[in-house]
């Protein structure tokens, strides 16, 4: 029998679903898909939940701004930027100034370390891009914020040239990242090939992350190896979303962490067992809609009364409705609750719209997930 690695001490299951899931080629999400969404993923226990780039797009600053007042219980924030422009200073810079002012305590930068990209890409020196690292992750703790740096295409950027990828990582780490996340941004790494890159940057002294993409249909595979070399953290999204191939399945990565490492990965009572599950969701209230719009209720509101849903129809739903593979009935109304109602089967059709088709009522409300 092959011996599991021991849990460490701290592990932290980062879901970006609603920042690298949604650039999914056909996915769409709105403010009010990424709310509820967000609900949901607390409700599983995630330890971290990536909502977008605040300052990059009106809809992701709008999305912070409400964020504030759904009550997550579980789940932890995170606002995703990069670092400050070449030439510039941290303190000044609108982006920068954008993360602070979407109010999370956790803040993931994204950082080049591959030195050609820095050269090719950014057009500065790779000494400038170190001390954009530095100053964006000074700044930003100064801020009381802690951070995550995510060091974009780290493997391939380690092929290349190991002393400057490990470097990046030492840089952010003395500047007061917490996480310093190695990225196989290109997906195209082997789970052999990990380990002992990993080990490399571990020498550092920096507590270790990893995020992979899925060009090699590897990124579970070489997530579990990174884990198994050290690392104490894990990006990916659920069920696989993300750019090109996507990225690693959090539907497969967090039972095999869960089932066959044994770890302690979701909090008691969020993981469904063979009679349904085991508490009754928070986000699917027995209140009826108020009728507010979508921009003034949140998905947790316990203000409202029992919708009545369409039971002998079939409804069209968006893409992002089913992201995370539950199922719900249309109500109607204008709120946007996910509402109590009967059992509802998603099917795509040829064509890739998706529909639901009510049937009879659930014993538990988690029973019609997919």
């Amino acid at each position: 029998m092959p011996t599991l690695p021991l849990q460490p001490a701290e592990f932290h299951v980062f879901d970006t679903s609603l920042r690298d899931g949604a650039q999914q080629e056909g996915l769409h999400l709105s403010v009010t898909d990424k709310l509820r969404i967000a609900g949901y993923l607390d409700e599983l226990g995630v330890t971290f939940i990536e909502g977008g780039w605040p300052g990059a797009n009106p809809a992701d600053t709008e999305f912070f701004q409400l964020a504030k007042g759904i009550g997550l219980q579980r789940s932890k924030l995170v606002a995703f930027g990069a670092t400050r422009k070449a030439g510039g200073k941290a303190s000044e810079d609108a982006l920068t100034r954008a993360l602070v002012e979407a109010d999370t305590e956790y803040i993931a930068i994204v950082a080049k370390s591959h030195a050609d990209h820095v050269e090719r890409a950014l057009r500065t020196t790779l000494e400038e891009n170190l001390a954009m690292i530095s100053d964006t992750v000074t700044f930003l703790r100064s801020q009381g914020r802690r951070v995550f740096v995510d060091a974009e295409h780290f493997f391939d950027g380690y092929r290349a040239n190991p002393d400057y990828a490990i470097q990046v990582v030492r840089t952010a780490h003395e500047a007061g990242a917490e996480v310093v996340v190695l990225c196989d941004t290109n997906g195209g790494m082997l789970p052999s090939w990990i380990g002992g890159i990993v080990a490399a940057a571990a020498a550092t002294g920096a507590q270790l992350g990893v995020h992979a993409h899925n060009d090699t249909a590897c990124a579970v595979a070489n997530t579990l190896a990174a884990v198994e070399a050290g690392v104490m953290h894990v990006q990916g999204t659920f069920n696989g979303y993300g750019e090109r191939t996507g990225n690693a399945d959090l539907s497969a990565l967090i039972p095999n962490l869960q089932l066959k490492y044994g770890w302690d990965i979701l909090p008691p009572g969020s993981w469904p067992t063979s009679r349904g599950w085991r508490t009754r969701s928070r986000w699917s209230p027995t209140s009826r809609c108020s009728g507010a719009s979508p921009t003034s209720v949140s998905p947790a509101s316990p203000t409202r009364r029992a919708c009545t849903p369409r039971r002998s129809r079939s409804t069209r739903t968006s893409t992002s409705t089913s992201i995370l593979r539950w199922s719900a009935t249309t109500c109607g109304c204008s709120s946007p609750t996910w509402p109590v109602g009967p059992t509802s089967r998603s099917r795509v059709s040829s064509s890739g719209s998706t529909s639901t088709t009510v049937s009879s009522p659930p014993a538990s409300p988690r029973s019609s997930r997919a």
